[in-house]
């Protein structure tokens, strides 16, 4: 018992800085846990969350380092901040209830901790709901290195990833079904082609998986060039919010109406499947200009990757309010499962 209480005492000598280290650092997956409930919190009462991401230069970011910025971040942060380990160099830290001005206040602090020159930390600070990370020239004035304009996307903090099984299920429903649709999809771009003029599919970008863009592909099923109009059309849109939906929409072409209320047109979304910008099931990805007017809990939906098709598009396509509908799409981020996925799918 002596020789285990001695042995413990010497082990604790010898390793303070990594008791330290792991005892102040989330690691990512916590970090990130954390930063989903504060996120939440700052939906229901309005409050600015600012999230401050610090890198360490490649050559300093050493175990004594890590144990050195946690020292500084326990001297500067409040009981109610958290930090964590996000990637590989990485920290960040949570800031609730606190403006873009007062998170860059806290980074000036941090750095100030540091001698100027190359072992300085870079800085850069993301702001919840309003704002996006966009370093300033007096920041980089007072001694703090930005890491970048827009390197970090905070939808990408929520971002769940794809699971193996479900991912697998994917890739094989995805290739079955583009060799299945071959044929049908070369007799519908002949009709496509020979009814009306322009391309036979339509690209699109949207938002996906932790807010990053990809191009979406369709059967063209409107007259070419019919975006350019939608604007002059937008007060004859059956969809309330920020989503457009017309169901006489009067650009649609009568090979367009047929495909769309066969959704046949979203055939071509098997190869947006193939390359993991989308699932089989998941929230139907809106437009970018759409996607960006949804109220912040409403993109909480970007956590997960987009699909063909989910519960809205199941069970109240084009008859809820947009709220409904993120609302559907919220309880299938709750519910999802390989089972439940198969059970939208058949």
């Amino acid at each position: 018992m002596v020789r285990q209480l001695w042995l413990q005492r010497i082990r604790q000598k010898l390793s303070p800085h990594k008791r330290f280290e792991h005892s102040f650092f989330l690691d990512d997956h916590d970090f990130r846990f954390e930063a989903a409930r504060e996120r939440v919190r700052a939906d229901r009462n309005g409050s600015p969350l600012a999230i401050l991401f610090i890198e360490l230069p490649a050559d300093c970011a050493t175990r004594r380092d890590l144990v050195f910025l946690a020292r500084v971040l326990r001297r500067r942060l409040r009981i109610t901040d958290t930090s964590g380990i996000v990637g590989e160099r990485r920290i960040g830290v949570l800031l609730p209830d606190t403006p873009k001005a007062g998170a860059w206040k806290v980074a000036s602090d941090i750095c100030d901790a540091y001698p100027v020159g190359h072992g300085r930390p870079s800085c850069e600070v993301c702001i919840y709901p309003d704002e996006t990370s966009t370093p300033v020239d007096s920041q980089r004035q007072s001694g703090v290195q930005p890491v970048g304009s827009g390197s970090i996307h905070f939808e990408s903090l929520f971002a769940s990833p794809t699971p193996f099984v479900k991912r697998a299920v994917d890739v094989v429903g995805a290739a079955v079904g583009l060799v299945i649709a071959a044929p049908l999809l070369a007799v519908l771009g002949i009709l496509i082609k020979g009814t009306s003029r322009g391309p036979v599919f339509f690209a699109q970008e949207r938002e996906g998986l932790g807010g990053r863009r990809f191009r979406i592909f369709k059967l063209r099923t409107m007259t070419h060039n019919a975006h350019d109009s939608q604007r002059a059309l937008r007060q004859f849109s059956q969809q309330d919010g920020p989503a457009f939906k017309m169901v006489h929409d009067p650009r649609t072409t009568w090979v367009g109406r047929v495909l769309r209320k066969t959704s046949l047109d979203e055939l071509p979304q098997l190869w947006n499947v193939l390359k993991g910008d989308m699932s089989l099931v998941g929230p139907r990805p809106l437009p970018v200009e759409e996607s960006q007017q949804c109220a912040p809990w409403q993109r909480q939906r970007l956590s997960v990757a987009p699909g063909m098709t989910c519960v809205w598009q199941v069970y109240g396509r084009s008859t809820v309010s947009f709220t409904q509908w993120m609302r559907m799409d919220l309880e299938y981020l709750r519910r999802r499962s390989l089972a439940y996925d198969l059970h939208l799918l058949l």
